[in-house]
């Protein structure tokens, strides 16, 4: 097909990389049908429409999931469509679905799975049900190593069979080779579309760095500064369990100010279970033996309370934003620990939602609906959220998900330098990239180390 700059064929497989300001989230809303028209250079008329496989096609499908719960209505939850039920009667028996380690996640709910297995469920859909126009936003984040080598192997069959496959990523080290195809964005426009080995060449000589989270710290306030030294966090022989199996069992955990903690290990084995407990989202936080800045969960300690020392981003809150309001008030409601905005602001306090808002490259954006933004912005305002408060403990759950390379880098060194302030935010970090496990982190916790896998875990 050509049409007003781009040429692509069925047979073959593009890789279109550019940053969150580059366009590639423009053009991947004008595929989806939700925009008229395409970044400049990038006109293209689709053969026919594509399989959206992206975060926003797992969040729309988690919403309408929510609308039809009728656990209210039941005597236990709902889990809603089963996963088995999204993908052709006839192709239940289809050998891709081992191939993707998928078979014994076919009976559970679409809300119970986690954020790779949606992936590969959506993934498998398109492939049984026979469309031949695939676009994957994101493939590889918040994938271990594994999911990553058998999505990867997946796609190269979608690439080596008769389908048009776009591959839409925002990280160089995500480019895959194997694509014939390489399409760069830069400023709104597609400006280079080529041959893969042509394509590296033109990205190679491009550069350039993301001007975020540059703001001078004594700048804005601190909900309250630890003391050097202060025991935040105590877990005693912490587990949890998943459908009563277990995900992890045996794990002691201290965590004193200044002692930032890497969380590691593969899909399933309970990090945002983890997580969750640790800022009482998940009800076995009063089963286990944990006290938070010095209150043991469970002794009449209001969630609130702990809360207000606490900034969090993960996958999980990022799915439950679901509260109207505009990218500002979303930073705002982090003062407050609520999704949406229930108060009214102060002056000071509006001071320090621009300043954050800024710190993410998004002061233009300071009106514009939370809900309108693409994923990758969503994902940076949530940040500021959690970062407006410079709280005690800082919990950042996968953060980067949706950033394009220099957003995740600029991240990473604001960390460190906050790491460094005397009295800072402590922060826990749960990561599988490698390349995001900078030296500033105390200890690290390996989770294969303490857990037993549950093969279909609700780990978002």
């Amino acid at each position: 097909m050509i049409a007003g700059g781009l040429t692509a064929l069925y047979d073959q497989s593009w890789c279109f990389y550019g940053d969150n300001r580059s366009g590639i989230d423009d053009f991947l809303r004008f595929l989806a049908g939700d925009s008229a028209l395409p970044p400049v250079g990038a006109g293209f008329l689709p053969p026919e429409k594509p399989r959206i496989i992206s975060f926003a096609a797992q969040q729309e499908i988690y919403e309408e999931e929510l609308r039809n719960d009728d656990s209210d209505f039941l005597d236990h939850p709902d889990p809603g469509r089963l996963a088995r039920e999204f993908l052709p009667a006839d192709k239940l028996d289809d050998p891709l679905i081992d191939r993707l380690r998928f078979r014994e996640a076919l009976e559970r709910g679409f809300r119970q799975l986690s954020s790779g297995q949606n992936r590969k469920l959506l993934l498998l859909r398109a492939l049984l049900d026979g469309s031949r126009f695939l676009v994957v936003d994101c493939p590889f984040d918040g994938l271990d190593q594994d999911g990553c080598r058998e999505l990867d192997a997946a796609l190269q069959t979608v690439a080596d069979a008769e389908h048009l496959l776009f591959l839409l990523v925002r990280n160089p080290g995500d480019i895959r080779r194997w694509c014939g195809f390489l399409g760069i964005f830069q400023d709104g426009r597609l400006i280079v579309q080529a041959e893969m080995v042509a394509g590296l060449a033109k990205l190679q000589e491009m550069g350039g760095a993301a001007s975020l989270f540059t703001g001078a710290l004594a700048s804005v306030g601190q909900v309250g500064q630890a003391a050097r030294g202060e025991e935040l966090l105590r877990l005693r022989n912490g587990f949890a369990f998943y459908e009563n199996k277990p995900l992890f069992s045996g794990l002691d955990l201290t965590i004193k100010s200044g002692d930032h903690t890497l969380i590691t290990g593969p899909n399933g084995y309970g990090k945002s279970t983890l997580v969750q407990i640790i800022c009482g989202d998940h009800p076995k936080c009063y089963a286990n033996d944990l006290t938070i800045f010095g209150r043991r969960r469970g002794s009449g300690e209001s969630i609130w309370e702990l809360k207000k020392e606490m900034g969090i981003v993960s996958p999980e809150l990022h799915r439950a934003y679901r509260a109207p309001g505009s990218a500002l008030q979303v930073v705002l409601s982090g003062l407050y620990d609520s999704i949406g905005l229930y108060a009214k602001a102060s002056d000071q306090d509006m001071r320090r939602a621009d300043f954050w808002l800024a710190q993410v490259g998004l002061a233009d954006k300071a009106a514009v609906a939370f809900r309108r933004l693409h994923y990758g912005e969503q994902r940076l305002v949530l940040i500021a959220r959690a970062l407006i408060k410079l709280p005690k403990l800082l919990l950042l759950d996968e953060p980067t998900h949706g950033l394009d390379q220099a957003a995740r880098i600029a991240l990473l060194d604001f960390l460190e330098r906050l790491a460094a302030t005397e009295g800072g935010s402590t922060i826990i970090y749960v990561s599988h990239r490698e390349d995001e496990y900078r030296k500033f982190f105390r200890q690290r916790i390996r989770l294969e180390e303490y857990s037993h896998p549950c093969p279909n875990p609700m780990e978002i």
